[in-house]
């Protein structure tokens, strides 16, 4: 069995002397300031919410570039948001976004009572997990499955435990769904497939195992504790922050030949987000992606993007031309935003 680093265990004592503060940060061009409630060990407690207040929602992890882009479509869209943030450091995200129905906490997804702190009041949870790249590097990649199962598993424990809860979209990945021993075989992956998570072992495929992992725990705690919850099972999420470090893409020469290579931008992957939340017939798992790299000169060009300076050429076991059969489908969900609005 393998065991936690201290700092990631989760606190199990709470003091009744410990004192709370309250750090209000202030915007240059704003006078209207986002409250980060900050304690030795749990965050302090928001206000019950009035029958005049907007729909009230919870961002976790807030200060990623899929949380962050999730908290400001939400405000623009009226709703009242509490952002779930891991550290103060994370503020600047939140600068040129409107502060009017903006909360930001303090909430460590292994500190359990900071996650119910965060929760209080909200209708739902938008939950992503995406560890930073020093944790990555500094621990054993397969003690990183384990971190990511326990953080899922104390974030939709303390939603069952939360009884304005009605609805949690939970961001899974490709990952969870492709990797399997039989790869000659021509099925095309659906939601109902799930990653080999003894093959993602044996090939030290690490996302897909923490993804896969992750993911069956929080269905697992989502049917035992009748919670409704969606998953958004996302392709590569593009931009310029994307490096050939990213760990998505171990295994991607076999992910194009396979035809399951998919990517998506921030904006789709977004609305998609939004529709799940706010559709009442969304169930269930969804694969999310906006485009397949399955032509050789679309493979090159993605390589160029991760390394503009080298001189990136075909594989001499890749044909020219040749279009890898797209072997994925994302029919459910687009399906489901035929009429979404963003």
């Amino acid at each position: 069995m393998l065991s936690l680093p201290l700092h990631y265990k989760t606190q199990q004592t709470l003091s009744l002397s410990l004192t709370t503060t309250t750090t209000t940060i202030y915007d240059n061009d704003d006078d209207t300031s986002i409250s980060l409630y900050l304690s030795n060990s749990v965050s302090a407690m928001a206000p019950e919410p009035t029958i005049d207040d907007p729909k009230r929602v919870c961002v976790m992890d807030a200060s990623g570039r899929l949380g962050a882009a999730l908290v400001e479509r939400l405000l623009n869209k009226g709703y009242a948001v509490h952002a779930a943030v891991k550290t103060h450091d994370e503020l600047q995200v939140f600068d040129q976004m409107p502060k009017k129905n903006l909360r930001v906490f303090r909430s460590d997804p292994f500190d359990y009572q900071s996650i119910v702190e965060a929760l209080k009041g909200c209708s739902a949870l938008l939950y992503s997990f995406e560890p930073v790249e020093q944790e990555q590097d500094s621990f054993d990649q397969e003690l990183m499955a384990e971190v990511e199962v326990r953080a899922a598993h104390n974030v939709l424990e303390a939603c069952a435990q939360t009884e304005t809860i009605e609805k949690v979209v939970f961001t899974s990945s490709v990952t969870a769904v492709i990797w399997r021993e039989d790869r000659q075989s021509t099925a095309e992956f659906q939601e109902r497939n799930w990653s080999d998570v003894n093959f993602c072992r044996d090939y030290k495929l690490w996302h897909a195992l923490s993804k896969a992992l992750a993911e069956k725990t929080a269905w697992a705690l989502a049917m035992d504790r009748g919670l409704h919850m969606v998953s958004i099972n996302a392709g590569l999420l593009v931009g310029p922050d994307l490096t050939v470090q990213n760990p998505y893409l171990k295994g991607a020469a076999e992910m194009y030949e396979n035809g399951v290579f998919v990517t998506v931008d921030l904006k789709f992957l977004v609305d998609a987000h939004v529709c799940a939340l706010e559709s009442t017939s969304s169930y269930g798992r969804y694969l999310c992606f906006s485009h397949v790299i399955n032509r050789p000169e679309d493979a090159v060009k993605f390589a160029k993007t991760l390394s503009p300076s080298k001189v990136v050429s075909l594989p001499t076991s890749w044909e020219v031309g040749k279009v890898c059969q797209e072997r994925i489908s994302n029919k459910k969900l687009n399906k489901l935003m035929i009429d979404f609005k963003s």
